[in-house]
């Protein structure tokens, strides 16, 4: 008999570092486990919550810098800090209103999910963005040719949000929602069972429990 199909949720970001370092390791399990994957992209929180970095201790932006790099080079993922950012700051290290980027990318994100796209998406995005091996990944065919590799037309994504606009920021609202409702605020979260998974380095943690579940399903 064929093992049952194990589904989890994953909250995840396009600013986010430790997002793009999952992705790979989330695709890889999702043949692993014959697991369904159901991407839930939301905004990052120097978006929903901008005032967070100016509480942060001035320590924080260099270290997560650092952290992620020697992460990328541990797990054999390249990695540089995108160009442009994803989210705009200002000289101060400020977060304007106006954002020109992560709006687009965090719907675009919601669209591909609801095509059953969503991870294939995630993965072929994240890549042009943190992988460091293009420059202005804004410009160009450069996400149009990452969303062809996931199976999806980006012009045909982006007239869908055009077209209905507030179904998406519904969508994204909804999403950081039942994040919170999960147990927590950071991304990448993967829910499993009303469990959250806080985290790249929670992949592990996640493993094991699918195993668990597994070894405990009828034959």
């Amino acid at each position: 008999m064929s093992q049952p199909t194990l589904s989890i949720d994953v909250f995840w970001s396009f600013r986010s570092p430790y997002s793009y370092l999952a992705t790979g390791r989330l695709a890889a399990l999702r043949s692993d486990f014959n697991l369904e994957v159901n991407v839930r992209p939301v905004l990052p929180i120097a978006v929903r919550t901008p005032e967070f970095f100016a509480r942060v201790n001035p320590l924080f932006p260099s270290y997560l810098v650092r952290d992620v790099m020697r992460l990328g080079e541990f797990l054999g993922i390249p990695i540089r800090w995108p160009r442009p950012d994803p989210v705009v700051m200002n000289p101060d290290r400020t977060y304007p209103l106006e954002q020109p980027y992560i709006h687009r990318l965090t719907r675009l994100g919601v669209a591909a999910a609801e095509k059953g796209r969503g991870l294939a998406f995630l993965d072929e995005v994240s890549k042009v963005i943190w992988d460091g091996s293009v420059t202005d990944w804004h410009e160009g065919n450069h996400l149009s040719d990452a969303a062809a590799r996931a199976g999806l037309d980006l012009d045909e994504l982006d007239r869908t949000i055009e077209g209905n606009s507030d179904h998406f920021v519904d969508a994204i609202e909804k999403n950081q929602q039942a994040l919170e409702a999960a147990g927590h605020w950071g991304v990448p979260t993967m829910v499993f069972n009303g469990e959250p998974f806080f985290g790249q380095d929670r992949i592990d943690l996640l493993v094991w429990r699918l195993q668990q579940a597994r070894s405990q399903s009828p034959d």
